[in-house]
């Protein structure tokens, strides 16, 4: 490991915080759905956002009884953040590059009723690329978590020089 790399479960923290402090700061889309960073280690890490109403799809012809699923869209913002976010666990210095999507591929299970938590691995990181993966779990109402969605990404890393 580099010098910058983080090396123990306390510098995944401070990286948990930065990134966590970046969205509040920088991502007021990921904020405004209430997107958290939750756990980080060496290659892998988890996002989450709540259940919200706001998120939904309200289908006019469901049951009344029935909880609206989330909107696939946020599974696909989860599944590209946390993508991104998880190949950083894995540089030397975590914070001075920029990374930008080159390719999101989704693949949606079962609808998501519930709270979304994003597990994200790092399959590969490269000089310029890296690929991660990523599953998209959701607790129904009755407490049973399942995967609603899957997803790979490659992402292009701009090291500072």
């Amino acid at each position: 490991m580099g010098p910058d790399q983080p090396d123990s479960i306390e510098d995944y923290d401070e990286l948990e915080q930065l990134l966590q402090g970046y969205i509040e700061e920088y991502q007021e889309f990921l904020l405004w759905i209430g997107t958290t960073v939750d756990d980080i280690g060496p290659g892998t890490m988890t996002l989450s956002i709540p259940y919200d109403d706001k998120l939904t799809n309200v289908r006019p012809y469901a049951d009344e009884d029935a909880r609206p699923d989330i909107h696939g869209g946020i599974a696909a913002t989860l599944i590209d953040t946390a993508g991104g976010f998880v190949l950083r666990t894995e540089l030397e210095n975590p914070i001075a590059v920029s990374i930008a999507t080159i390719n999101l591929n989704v693949n949606y299970l079962q609808p998501a009723t519930g709270d979304l938590t994003a597990t994200a691995d790092v399959i590969r990181v490269g000089g310029t690329v890296g690929v991660s993966e990523v599953t998209v779990e959701s607790t129904t109402p009755d407490g049973e978590t399942r995967a609603v969605a899957t997803g790979q990404g490659a992402y292009r890393i701009f090291r500072q020089e």
